[in-house]
């Protein structure tokens, strides 16, 4: 089971995530945010979106909002944006 085991801010509504496979990615927000619904509106403030953190292997943030890391994996992966993780 794939689990994000790092995450590093890396610009606006932007983070650096890396997984227990090794691999890592850079990852945007912005298709996310532009959803605004009631659990991603808040990610448009910066200071919100950089409360994120790791429960359970997943990416998630105060308000309850939790995204699966074996889809951001796979989104990653088939978008070529995977590499490996610095060691």
């Amino acid at each position: 089971m794939i689990k994000i085991t790092h995450i590093q801010p890396a610009g606006p509504a932007q983070l650096d995530l890396t997984f227990s496979d090794g691999s890592a990615a850079h990852w945007s927000a912005a298709d996310l945010i532009a959803r605004s619904t009631e659990l991603t509106a808040p990610l448009a403030d910066p200071a919100y979106f950089s409360r994120a953190f790791i429960e359970a292997g997943a990416l998630a943030w105060p308000n309850g909002l939790e995204l699966s890391p074996t889809a951001l994996h796979q989104r990653l992966s088939e978008a070529g944006m995977l590499r490996k993780a610095a060691a």
